[in-house]
C-alpha cells in the first residue's frame, strides 16, 4: 500500500479563569521527528507572559509559564507534514527482550495507570494462538474494542487499565491504557501518544499507542476502526500521567473551554 503524505493545519485553544497566579507546564508544541515535519508553529498567549521551554526524559518539548489571575487563553497553531495513514505490518515478529535496543526497555515496565504486572494470564487468554508480535497486538486491540465501550467526553480524570476493564467504558486515553498494559504483560514494549487525528469525530485532542514489534514502533488505536487519517504527535510517555497537554500546580483550575481543529490542506505523493 502506498502511503501519501498530507499537510495538516492544527489548532488548539484552551481558556482558563484563574483565581490566582498558577504555575503551569504545557506540552502543546509539536516537534519534527522521523514521522512528521513541523513547517510552522505559533504559540500565542493572552495576556502575554514569559515562557521557557525544556525537554523531558521522553523527548517531549514542554513549556513552563505562570498563568495570571483572571481570564487566560493559550492558542497554538501548526502546519505539519505527516503520513495520511499509519502503516500496518501483519506478521511483524515479536522481539526477544535480549534483542531489544536499550532505549526500548523502559516501555516494558508497569506504570501508574498501566498495571501490566496484574494482567499476564488475561493477556495470554486474549491473544490465544495469534502469532507473537504484531498479530498479538492487533488481537488485543480487537478485544478491547469489543469489550470496552468508547464514549468520548465521558471522563476528564485519569483511569487505570484495571479500572477501565472493570467499568467496561471510557475515553480514548482509558482504552489506550488497557491496550498498553496487555501488551507489556506479553513483554511487548508499548507507549502512549497524545496529539491530533485528522477526521476524528468528535474533534478533540486524542490518545493512541505504539507497540514495538519487528524492530520498530507501529501505531495502534483502539477507538478507531482503521488507521486512516494523518496523526500529529504532541507527546509520548508511559501512560496518561506523562502526557497531559497541560499540568497546573496549586489549587485546581478547570479550563473554561478547549477547542480543537484539524484541517487537511494538501497532499504530497
Amino acid at each position: 500500500m502506498t502511503v501519501i503524505d498530507v499537510w495538516l493545519q492544527t489548532q488548539c485553544e484552551i481558556a482558563f479563569d484563574d483565581a490566582m497566579n498558577a504555575p503551569m507546564v504545557l506540552v502543546l508544541r509539536p516537534q519534527s521527528n522521523a514521522h512528521q515535519w513541523v513547517a510552522e508553529n505559533r504559540f500565542d498567549l493572552d495576556p502575554v507572559v514569559t515562557v521557557s521551554e525544556y525537554v523531558d526524559p521522553y523527548g517531549n518539548r514542554g513549556q513552563r509559564l505562570t498563568a495570571p489571575s483572571g481570564p487566560f487563553t493559550i492558542t497554538t497553531r501548526s502546519t505539519v507534514l505527516t503520513a495520511g495513514a499509519s502503516e500496518r505490518a501483519p506478521g511483524a515478529p515479536f522481539v526477544l527482550v535480549q534483542q531489544l535496543p536499550p532505549e526500548v526497555l523502559t516501555w516494558l515496565l508497569p506504570s501508574r495507570y498501566c498495571e501490566s504486572d496484574r494482567l499476564g494470564s488475561e493477556a495470554q487468554r486474549i491473544v490465544g494462538n495469534a502469532r507473537p508480535g504484531y498479530d498479538q497486538v492487533q488481537r488485543i486491540v480487537e478485544w478491547v474494542q469489543q469489550e470496552v465501550a468508547y464514549i468520548p467526553g465521558s471522563s476528564n480524570t485519569l483511569v487505570s487499565a484495571m479500572e477501565v476493564k472493570t467499568r467496561g467504558a471510557g475515553v480514548c486515553r482509558d482504552l489506550t491504557h488497557l491496550c498498553i498494559s496487555l501488551c507489556r504483560a506479553l513483554v511487548i514494549p508499548a507507549r502512549m501518544v497524545v496529539g491530533y487525528l485528522d477526521g476524528l469525530e468528535p474533534m478533540d485532542l486524542h490518545a493512541w499507542f505504539e507497540a514495538y514489534v519487528g524492530d520498530r514502533w507501529y501505531t495502534f488505536d483502539p477507538t478507531q476502526t482503521s488507521l486512516d487519517g494523518g496523526r500529529v504527535m504532541l507527546a509520548l510517555g508511559r501512560d496518561g500521567a506523562d502526557v497531559p497537554v497541560y499540568n497546573q500546580f496549586g489549587p485546581p483550575v478547570i479550563p473554561r473551554s478547549i477547542a480543537v481543529d484539524v484541517q487537511r490542506t494538501g497532499v504530497r505523493e
